[in-house]
């Protein structure tokens, strides 16, 4: 058993409060959250006034696609996508998403992300990558007109969701301009069949919706509603452009918003109507797409851009609180993703946690320690990460990974692709 005493406590279960509580972790469990009592540990951390918090959990990225890193920067989505991305995936194999992939959960792993929510190809190798980095995934659909089938979907939906306790698996596909009406209707019906949720990219560039519009008359989102989609909820990528119904449509159906807002700053994609989302009660979850389009997998970036963005878009400094954001990038992602075990710091909760450094000069003084994680946090006050109740990374070094095999395998396959 883990204890972890002599620091703050942000639990995230039902408020902001920060308490001096201690927190035990007896394998991959939170089993105590109180005073100090007597007990028998294996391990002691003295948390030496720092912060014991939920992690953060990354809602929408493409992992093996730090192939792409400043690879082809400042181009606009479109040439970006269909020029140099795509060419370069048909090259990938199985072995190289294995790879690929490590770099990405070790970028997670130290800006204090313990899950992402990842829509790629090659399931089986990305999963073993990410139990071998100790890491949680949950695999998304990645169904389109080139790539991938509704029957191989459904495969991967019953394979994977039986697979480990650190993978799982939800339905989805690319995106209504990269698949066809056929494939869209097969997707909604294995929905009903299992009775489950839904995501894609949608709404991600003024372009994409308004083609959509000129082919079906509806925008993503109520071409989704009305094909059934959304019958059992669901999450929409970017949404980015969205109308007043569609907004309507996400609220109806408990739709997650999932926003991206280093991609589509980067892209010149634009800005996700956030505030609008949140006074309407929408669910909304972060995510920091993939390295090829972001370049960095940096959650702090994504919460200050988040409500930075929204601050100047409505014209006011008031707009969309760094509380409210903080919650997204953790027990929003966490709830959006289906983890609904490891949302927050509470008993019989999965043990994935976060130590933050508050003796970093960005953090003192100390007057609104939820808020200056938003506003002034950044990868540097990420002093520990729990993922199932193993430390993966502690005061810099990553544990139990050889780092620079990760590297030069990860050099190898970019040399053969690119």
């Amino acid at each position: 058993m883990i204890r972890f005493y002599n620091g703050k406590v942000l639990t995230l279960k039902d408020s902001m409060d920060i308490t001096d509580d201690e927190v035990w972790v007896d394998g991959n469990k939170i089993v105590y959250i109180g005073k100090k009592k007597d007990a028998d540990f294996d391990r002691e951390i003295d948390l030496n006034g720092n912060l014991l918090m939920p992690s953060f959990k990354n809602a929408h990225t493409h992992s093996a696609m730090t192939f792409g890193r400043s690879l082809s920067d400042d181009m606009p989505l479109q040439e970006w996508l269909y020029n140099k991305i795509f060419p370069i995936e048909a090259k990938l194999t199985g072995d190289d998403i294995y790879k690929l992939s490590k770099i990405a959960f070790l970028e997670y792993i130290s800006s204090g992300i313990t899950a992402c929510f990842d829509m790629y190809y090659f399931p089986e190798n990305m999963a073993k990558s990410s139990i071998d980095t100790g890491f949680r995934t949950v695999m998304c659909g990645a169904v389109n007109n080139f790539k991938e089938s509704v029957e191989k979907l459904e495969e991967y939906y019953k394979t994977y969701n039986n697979y480990d306790e650190l993978i799982s698996y939800r339905l989805g596909f690319h995106a209504e301009y990269t698949t066809d009406m056929k494939i869209m209707k097969s997707i909604s019906s294995l929905a009903e069949k299992y009775e489950t949720p839904v995501f894609m990219h949608s709404s991600e560039t003024l372009k994409e919706t308004q083609e959509c519009i000129s082919r079906y008359g509806k925008t993503p989102a109520e071409l989704f509603e009305n094909i059934g989609l959304f019958n059992y909820g669901g999450g929409a990528f970017h949404s980015v452009w969205m109308s007043n119904n569609d907004l309507d449509i996400y609220k109806n159906h408990n739709v997650w918003a999932v926003i991206n807002a280093s991609s589509n700053c980067k892209l010149a994609s634009g800005i996700a109507p956030v505030s609008k989302m949140i006074e309407k009660g929408i669910p909304i979850a972060i995510g920091t797409d993939g390295a090829s389009s972001n370049n960095a997998l940096d959650m702090f970036r994504e919460m200050y851009l988040i409500t930075a963005l929204q601050k100047i878009k409505n014209n006011d400094a008031s707009s969309c609180d760094a509380n409210t954001v903080l919650k997204m990038a953790t027990v929003g992602s966490a709830r959006c993703m289906g983890l609904y075990d490891c949302d927050c710091i509470d008993v019989g909760k999965k043990a994935d946690l976060i130590v933050m450094d508050l003796k970093r000069p960005n953090m003192q003084p100390i007057n609104n320690i939820t808020k200056n994680i938003v506003y002034s946090g950044s990868k540097e006050n990420i002093k520990l990460t729990m993922i199932n109740g193993k430390i993966v990374y502690k005061n810099g070094e990553f544990i139990g990974a050889d780092i620079e095999k990760i590297y030069s395998q990860a050099q190898e396959v970019v040399s053969r692709i690119i």
